[in-house]
């Protein structure tokens, strides 16, 4: 028993959660909101196999098997920056300002984020309840005691088993690779990996990389090429091209039909000399720890699969899933459903009829079947949120102003994908506009947490802070070269180091090559 929960009121039952991620400690923190308010709750076991929490935003540089011969679980590479503003992720009960004791800018680098999810749990104090290093081996359920029993091997090569009243898988679905296979990938002469693995995009400067897929993973690491000096991107798709306008080294064709020593072909009949694939298509939901009656099996959907309430396994309301679905919603999305987890364990949520949910689970799947563009998959997701969030008593969470960012997020990235996180979004929490970051993202090559929340040394005039003249001034150099500033007129700047006129300037894909440790940087000049 974890020993922050030895002298906890307990009602007597036993609660598992595989993995210590976003959803997983979701999941603790909505137990702990009601230890707080005094009600006994269950005994608590977190299982994580990392030796840290946060899931995939914990980033490992291994690749393949990591020290113990397990299969890396991380997809995480360095220098990624969040491909979606964090105003659509803020936690209801735990903004960026109350961790940071400021604004920051909308789009941070994956260690901001980390330290955020970590500053939660922190905050909660629910860090004792996960075992570390302890690799979830079995989960079976037995029909005649109606408990679970999960298998773990820790740090050595034995194992523990345990019984549960409930289990929550909550280890998420972007560990396993989708990898297909092309004829001639065997004597391609060149490197082939799977997203996955993508770590670092400096190894492929120079280089000439065909990027297979149309999704997130394509999208942003084939921008992360372009902006650490790659030679040219070929992207290729299988049923539709990204509706985006990329830079002049990229192209666009249809998918490959075959691989001969170095050179790739396509469907349309043409062909281009590659020293690098990369594929980005996709994960699968992957659970070999489940016994097979137990195991989750779907494709990657909105409504995925076997749960009811998008949450609970359909044969066994007591085994819940978090976080399977597509996602547009994600931090808040977690929460939500692990609050109406929590209620369901908790019997403050009284289930429909089994053959009502299921009625449920196929006119949500029929539904899901005839949306049409992006809009409505969002508008889709956010109706399923609104409908858990009015059971539970999670803190208010805006969805429809998140719908909103959404929609002007999407706009922003189809006017410029190289753009587009160089904007500033409002808190949906607390009405405060993001300040804008002190390097164009292009020029941001430094991902460091140092480096993104870095302020100026010295002091600067309080009346050039309050002057519209001081916001004109550094909007007018980001405008001269030619990056859109949204026109708020409260919209801060942050009070940190302005890109010098080389780093503003040096737009050319050759410049980018040069290694960032060269480069300047220079103070705004008051006024």
């Amino acid at each position: 028993l974890p020993s922050s929960m030895a002298s906890v009121k307990t009602n007597g039952k036993r609660l598992c959660v595989i993995g210590a991620g976003p959803s997983g400690t979701a999941q603790l923190r909505s137990f702990k909101t009601l230890q707080d308010q005094g009600v006994a709750i269950p005994q608590i076991v977190c299982f994580e196999k990392q030796a840290e929490l946060g899931g995939l935003w914990n980033y490992n540089w291994r690749t393949g098997l990591n020290a113990k011969g397990e299969p890396v679980h991380g997809s995480m590479y360095r220098y990624l920056w969040s491909n979606g503003p964090k105003e659509a992720l803020e936690f209801a009960d735990y903004g960026f300002e109350e961790h940071f004791g400021h604004a920051i800018p909308s789009y941070p680098p994956r260690e901001v984020l980390f330290d955020y999810i970590k500053g939660r749990v922190e905050k909660a104090g629910v860090r004792p309840w996960i075992r570390f290093n302890s690799t979830v081996r079995r989960v079976t359920y037995s029909e005649e005691t109606k408990l679970f029993t999960v298998v773990v091997e820790t740090n050595g090569p034995s194992e523990i088993s345990e019984t549960f009243d409930h289990v929550v898988v909550a280890s998420g679905h972007f560990s396993t690779p989708f990898v297909p296979s092309f004829p001639g990938f065997e004597k391609f002469e060149g490197r082939i990996m799977h997203a996955h693995d993508f770590r670092d995009a400096v190894e492929f400067r120079g280089k000439d990389v065909l990027i297979i897929g149309s999704s997130y993973s394509a999208e942003d690491i084939s921008s992360q090429l372009y902006k650490y000096g790659v030679n040219h991107v070929t992207l290729c798709y299988r049923s539709a091209p990204m509706p985006f306008s990329w830079p002049d080294n990229f192209d666009v064709r249809p998918l490959i039909t075959h691989v001969n020593k170095d050179t790739c072909y396509f469907k349309d009949g043409t062909s281009k000399r590659m020293d690098a694939i990369i594929l980005c298509t996709g994960y699968i939901h992957h659970f070999p720890f489940m016994e097979d009656k137990l195991k989750l099996k779907t494709q990657n959907r909105l409504v995925p699969a076997m749960l009811h309430k998008g949450i609970l396994f359909k044969d066994n309301h007591n085994l819940m899933y978090l976080g399977m679905q597509d996602q547009w919603f994600t931090f808040n999305m977690f929460d939500i459903q692990a609050w109406y987890a929590r209620d369901v364990v908790m019997g403050r949520i009284t289930l429909s009829p089994v053959q009502d949910l299921e009625n449920e689970y196929n006119a949500l799947r029929a539904k899901e079947d005839s949306l049409e563009g992006d809009e409505a998959s969002i508008r889709f997701q956010a109706e399923y949120m609104q409908d858990l969030q009015t059971q539970i008593d999670y803190p208010y969470f805006d969805i429809e102003g998140c719908v909103k960012l959404f929609l002007e997020w999407k706009h922003n990235k189809h006017t410029d994908i190289m753009d587009f996180r160089n904007h500033a979004h409002r808190s949906l929490k607390t009405g405060t506009m993001a300040p804008i970051h002190h390097t164009p993202w292009l020029h941001a090559l430094d991902d460091s947490m140092a480096c993104y929340l870095n302020k100026v040394e010295g002091p600067i005039d309080p009346n050039l802070l309050k002057a519209n003249e001081y916001i004109k001034i550094l909007s007018q150099k980001l405008a001269d070269s030619g990056i859109a500033v949204p026109s708020e007129p409260d919209m801060p700047l942050s009070n940190t180091v302005m890109p010098g006129a080389a780093d503003l300037t040096s737009t050319s894909h050759s410049a980018r090559r040069a290694d960032y440790e060269g480069s300047t940087r220079i103070e705004v000049a008051p006024m």
